[in-house]
């Protein structure tokens, strides 16, 4: 994978995503239900055109896709992410985001920029918070070195970019840094938009199952910097 002169991503030459985007294309295509796809699209607030596909009809056209295929390389999976995300309808970006969920462990650190790319582009919750949880949560689980990376992403203007690093210990359990966590918390504890506060009150509920107390000693110390949103979704399962 390289980057163009323009700044864009490079789609790496594969034989397997060549294989892949042709079933893929006419499989999702032949199956469209145009009316359901304007509801589909103003559910997501106009961010992509939809094809209508229901999920599972989707899940069981993507077991026809990718039946009988090889187990991608990094390469392979690059280049179905970035040429999928080229396709105007979301169903595709959704195919290329279970992709790299299913594949994100064949893959090294280098597959970060990337998942970059995808969460900046074409950018809504429904791409984003998976890409946060499954693949880049799942790259720095095997590369600790890109810690390094979240703590400029939280520190990002691009708020989805931001998001993926409030995120990404999502399913960490046991081995969350908490304190990383509660930093991020506090560095975007100011931050306007909803899908920010929202994130954080998320991303402390999600850690309250594994450490209650440590979330009510956190929220204890530092609530009066949090919207009511945030500490009311951070404290639901748990209590004040």
């Amino acid at each position: 994978m390289g980057v163009t002169g323009t700044g864009t991503l490079e789609v790496p030459s594969s034989a397997l995503a060549d294989t892949v985007l042709a079933r893929l294309l006419p499989a999702y295509a032949e199956a469209a239900d145009p009316e359901r796809a304007v509801a589909m699209r103003a559910y997501m607030k106009d961010v992509a055109p939809f094809l209508g596909l229901t999920t599972p009809v989707r899940r069981a056209l993507t077991r026809t896709v990718l039946q009988g295929t090889a187990r991608p390389d990094e390469a392979d999976c690059v280049a179905v992410a970035l040429r999928c995300w080229e396709l105007p309808e979301r169903e595709y970006h959704y195919f290329a985001v279970d992709y790299l969920r299913r594949h994100v462990a064949r893959c090294s650190s280098g597959l970060l920029p990337v998942a970059r790319h995808l969460i900046a582009t074409v950018s809504w919750w429904d791409t984003v918070d998976l890409l946060a949880a499954h693949v880049v949560g799942g790259l720095v689980t095997a590369d600790p070195k890109l810690t390094a990376d979240m703590d400029t992403w939280i520190a990002d203007d691009d708020m989805w970019v931001a998001r993926t690093a409030l995120l990404h210990q999502l399913r960490y359990k046991e081995r969350t840094d908490t304190d990383r966590l509660f930093a991020y918390c506090l560095r975007q504890s100011g931050h306007p938009d909803f899908f920010i506060r929202k994130a954080i009150g998320w991303c402390l509920r999600e850690y309250a199952k594994t450490d209650p107390e440590a979330v009510r000693e956190f929220l204890a110390r530092e609530r009066g910097r949090f919207a009511p949103l945030s500490v009311r979704e951070a404290l639901k399962n748990i209590g004040a």
